[in-house]
Order: structure tokens, then sequence, then C-alpha cells
């Protein structure tokens, strides 16, 4: 099945990719690998703010990981030209998590993120991955997730 196929199933539809919030580029390709820059947790009804361990809890933040999952993956269709079928596979996230100095769930957190990529990508989807914990994130975002791709 399609990657876009897929993500109708999941009646997800990407959107455009975010623009870059400051003097950076979304991406960078090098080769036939697509550096994406973090990608903030942001819904529908705008920034998903909080910091897990205070204001938030684990479900909440996980759910705001799915939102960088999807961003992530609309700046790589960005990088393929519009062309999501170009995505070989991901190879590794770098999740950040707006906690407090007592949370430890951060993994759990970034699953959110994870567990999206492998359902919608299958093996495409599956790859490695730091979870850490940040004292706060820009604009008070619960989640930010960087991520390396490879295309064709």
């Amino acid at each position: 099945m399609s990657i876009a196929n897929r993500l109708a199933e999941l009646g997800v539809t990407l959107p455009d990719a975010p623009a870059p919030a400051a003097n950076y580029v979304p991406y960078v390709q090098v080769g036939n690998m697509v550096y994406v820059s973090g990608q903030i947790s942001n819904g529908p009804d705008g920034l998903i703010t909080g910091k897990l361990g205070a204001d938030m809890d684990v479900a909440a933040g996980a759910e705001a990981a799915k939102t960088c999952a999807i961003s992530l993956l609309a700046q790589v269709r960005a990088a393929c030209g519009g062309d999501i079928e170009r995505l070989v596979r991901v190879v590794k996230l770098t999740g950040f998590v707006n906690s407090t100095d007592d949370f430890t769930d951060q993994p759990k957190v970034i699953n959110g993120c994870s567990d999206f990529l492998v359902e919608a990508l299958g093996d495409k989807g599956r790859h490695s991955r730091s979870a850490v914990s940040a004292p706060s994130l820009p604009m008070g975002v619960a989640v930010e997730i960087e991520g390396i791709f490879e295309i064709a």
C-alpha cells in the first residue's frame, strides 16, 4: 500500500510543510539523506503547550508527539518535491520533551511519534531514537522532534 493511501486510511492529511520560525532551513538533503529540523507540537487549534510532569500527562504528551510526526512527514514530502512515496525509511529521531526535573517518562511521550510512524509506514517507519528532557522548549511547546530520513 502506498504511503499516501495508508495515511488516508488513518484519516491523516499531511499539511503544508511548516515554515521555519527563525534563521534556519526546515530540512537539508545530502545525497539520499534528509535531515529535518525540529518540528514542534502543533495541532488544529495551534501550538500544543505544557510541561510534562506538571500540567500535562503522558497520554497528552504522546498525542503532541504524534503531531510532530505528521509535521516531519510533511517536511519529507516537501524535500521529495511533493512525492512522499520517495521515502525509503525513517533512520533516526531525536525527541525533546518539555518536562519537570523529576519526570522520567520521556520515552513514553516520544512513543507517540514512533508508534504513529510505524503504524503509517510499516517497516519503513522503524528507526533509532533518543528521547530527552528539556527544561523548556520554544514558545512553551510540549514536544519537539527532529529526524533523519532516507529517500530515493
